[in-house]
């Protein structure tokens, strides 16, 4: 088999923090929203570039603090657009981790944690200021 995608489905359960987060903070577009009836969850999906997450309402699908790592290129770059915006609730440390990763977490207003990750290069990462845990 060869996965030419991969979703995540993420628990919300308030639409306005969820706008908040995934669009006004993260940077996300609103692809659609589903709903059965009036008056029911939303099912949504956001994309940015070709990030893409799925967010529900829906009590079955998933359950809240669920951990998702999103590997690519830029996480400096995307790291201090975050911080510019000086979003009140989350303002996420850049790390250099174990394993080998520039990195940073963020965590939803429902306890979801987006990590997003970069592979660390001397060269190209070596003026970077790192979050200590210390």
């Amino acid at each position: 088999m060869k996965a030419e995608r991969i979703i995540p489905i993420l628990r919300i359960f308030d639409y306005r923090k969820t706008k908040e987060f995934y669009v006004e903070w993260l940077g996300f577009e609103i692809v659609w929203e589903h709903y059965f009836d009036e008056n029911t969850p939303v099912y949504m999906e956001v994309k940015r570039e070709n990030i893409i997450f799925h967010l529900s309402e829906h009590h079955g699908d998933g359950t809240p603090g669920t951990r998702v790592a999103v590997w690519g290129e830029g996480v400096p770059q995307y790291h201090k657009e975050l911080i510019d915006k000086k979003y009140k609730y989350n303002r996420p440390g850049l790390e250099k981790t174990f394993y080998g990763a520039v990195s940073f977490t963020v965590i939803d207003p429902f306890g979801n944690k987006i990590t997003f990750e970069e592979e660390y290069n001397e060269e190209k990462h070596k003026d970077l200021e790192f979050y200590s845990h210390d």
